[in-house]
C-alpha cells in the first residue's frame, strides 16, 4: 500500500512540474445532479481558477454567431454531436482569452476517452496538462431527488420529469462515466464523496487539490 501510494505521488508530482508552478488544471466529473456547479463557484474563488463549462461556451458562441458557434449549430440542427475538433477548438479559444489564468476547471469536457486525449494534447501545446480528476459520487436515488428538487427553481421542465431525469442519469453511466478509466490509468483520479452538507462536500475536494501541492 506504502508502495502504491508513494508511486501515485511520484506521478503527481511529475505531471505537474511540467507546468508553471502553482497552476492546477482540473476535470470536474460527475453525474447530472451531483453539485458541480455549485462546487465549480467554490473552486474558483479558493483557488482563482477560470471556470470553462462546455454548455456555457456553446450557448455563447452560438449566440454570438461566431465561426465555430454557427459551425456547431449545424450539426446540432441537423441532430448530429458536435465533432470533437469543433469544440476542442472552442476551448483553445476560451484558453487563450485567459493567458494570466493560474489554472482551470473543466465542466462538462472531457466525455469521452478521445476527448480525453484530445484534451491532453491541447494542453500539452501550452506545455501544460490536466492536474487531477475530481469526481463527485452520488447514488442514483439521490440525484433522482436533487434534480426534481431543483425543477422548482432551475427553469428547466426536464428537471421535473423522472423519466428524462433517469435517461439522463442512464446515458452518463452508460457513455461519461467510463472516461474515468482514462485519468485512472494516469494517477490522477479522486473519488469524492459527493453526499452531506455543501461545507464537507467543498472540504474533502480541497484536500483532494491539497495533496497535489
Amino acid at each position: 500500500m506504502a508502495e502504491k501510494t508513494t508511486k501515485t505521488m511520484r506521478v503527481l508530482y511529475i505531471c505537474s512540474s511540467i507546468q508553471p508552478k502553482d497552476m492546477i488544471n482540473i476535470v470536474l466529473f460527475g453525474p447530472p445532479g451531483a453539485g458541480k456547479g455549485t462546487q465549480s463557484e467554490r473552486l474558483v474563488n479558493r483557488y482563482n481558477l477560470v471556470h470553462l463549462s462546455t454548455g456555457d461556451i456553446f450557448r455563447k458562441n452560438i449566440k454570438e454567431a461566431t465561426a465555430l458557434g454557427t459551425l456547431a449549430k449545424s450539426f446540432m440542427d441537423a441532430g448530429n454531436l458536435v465533432p470533437d475538433e469543433v469544440t476542442i477548438n472552442m476551448l483553445k479559444s476560451e484558453l487563450e482569452a485567459f493567458p494570466e489564468a493560474k489554472g482551470f476547471i473543466f465542466d462538462g469536457f472531457p466525455r469521452t476517452s478521445p476527448q480525453a486525449l484530445a484534451l491532453d494534447e491541447m494542453l500539452s501545446e501550452k506545455d501544460q496538462t490536466i492536474s487531477c480528476m475530481l469526481a463527485l459520487e452520488v447514488e442514483e436515488t439521490e440525484l433522482e431527488k436533487r434534480l426534481l428538487g431543483r425543477a422548482a427553481t432551475s427553469g428547466r421542465a426536464d428537471d421535473g420529469d423522472i423519466s428524462i431525469v433517469r435517461n439522463r442519469i442512464e446515458v452518463y453511466n452508460r457513455e461519461t462515466a467510463p472516461v474515468a478509466e482514462y485519468y485512472k490509468g494516469q494517477n490522477k483520479f479522486f473519488a469524492i464523496d459527493g453526499i452531506g452538507e455543501l461545507d464537507e462536500i467543498s472540504n474533502r475536494l480541497f484536500s483532494a487539490i491539497d495533496t497535489l501541492a
